[in-house]
């Protein structure tokens, strides 16, 4: 770390080190990624030892700023390429390069997005910037709309209909009132703890013996769908994804409590599940391609409502 001779800079890297768990999250949570939020602060940290904080007397507010503009111009530059190749099938997932690649640490990554939430994730990555913005630092931080405007270059107004625009996304469609959704959510999170755990008896145990497994072509990927029947089966394949469940989490699809997951945030697969009347899973369908994944509404899977 640069050596400060004077008092200001001397406060100022003191400052930044005790914020960091602070400004990480900031990060982590407007990009997705604990890789790219790791750039994002040493590129905050550059700018910070650059400008003159005499007069500053907030410092953990006025880096979380600094921070912020990093976040933004990434998310920036990220959604003009998106836009920019918007033909291409897999646009949606963009493999990180560079000193974020060679940084990416996939359990520190899985274990920040269970922190936050896989799900809260995916639906943040399809909000516009200046909406990430508004809604991280207002839900996420309690920072003041007064303070976030100028940030994204609007008016407190706008920034806080710009968070509940969000917010509304985050929540999306009231599920479908069921007698047994409780047992249904539960019987997801066991599927996906067996899963994780490598657990294949308590798997099979929440399948019905006849369960079937639809799979679209681009889920392995094959030339062509996949369907497997039975239990066994099934749970054998479950076992072979325990990779991809690390980074997969609840979440509602469509109003239907299933499972998502995204690498860095970013939805790659869906478990959308059928039920019998005794509770056990009957059909699972798992989505890898590019248009059902968008055609599907992703929102948080709350245990409130």
């Amino acid at each position: 770390m640069h050596e400060f001779t004077d008092d200001a800079g001397q406060r100022l890297a003191a400052r930044f080190e005790a914020d960091r768990p602070h400004l990480a999250a900031v990060a982590h949570r407007l990009l997705g990624s604990a890789a790219e939020a790791d750039d994002a602060l040493q590129e905050a940290w550059l700018r910070a030892r650059q400008a003159d904080t005499t007069a500053v007397t907030n410092l953990t507010g006025w880096l979380t700023t600094v921070v912020t503009w990093v976040c933004l111009n990434l998310l920036r530059a990220r959604r003009n390429r998106r836009e920019t190749f918007l033909d291409v099938p897999d646009a949606g997932y963009e493999p990180r390069t560079g000193a974020a690649a060679d940084a990416a640490d996939p359990a520190r990554e899985a274990l920040l997005a269970d922190e936050v939430g896989v799900a809260l994730l995916v639906v943040l990555d399809t909000l516009s910037p200046a909406e990430r913005v508004a809604f991280v630092l207002h839900d996420m931080f309690a920072v003041p709309f007064d303070d976030i405007a100028p940030l994204i270059e609007k008016t407190p107004a706008a920034t806080r209909q710009l968070a509940s625009r969000a917010r509304r996304r985050v929540q999306g469609r009231a599920p479908a009132p069921t007698a047994d959704a409780g047992r249904r959510r539960r019987a997801v999170e066991a599927f996906l703890a067996a899963t994780r755990g490598g657990d294949f008896t308590a798997l099979v145990a929440l399948l019905d013996p006849d369960v079937v497994l639809h799979a679209d072509a681009l889920v392995v990927p094959t030339p062509e769908p996949v369907t497997v029947r039975g239990a066994e089966p099934v749970a054998r394949g479950a076992m072979a994804a325990m990779a991809r469940a690390r980074f997969t989490g609840p979440a509602l699809l469509d109003g239907r409590i299933g499972l998502v997951m995204a690498p860095s945030g970013r939805a790659r697969l869906l478990l959308d599940f059928a039920f019998g009347a005794d509770g056990q899973i009957v059909r699972i369908d798992v989505v890898a391609e590019p248009e059902r994944l968008r055609a599907t509404e992703i929102a948080v899977a709350d245990t409130g409502r």
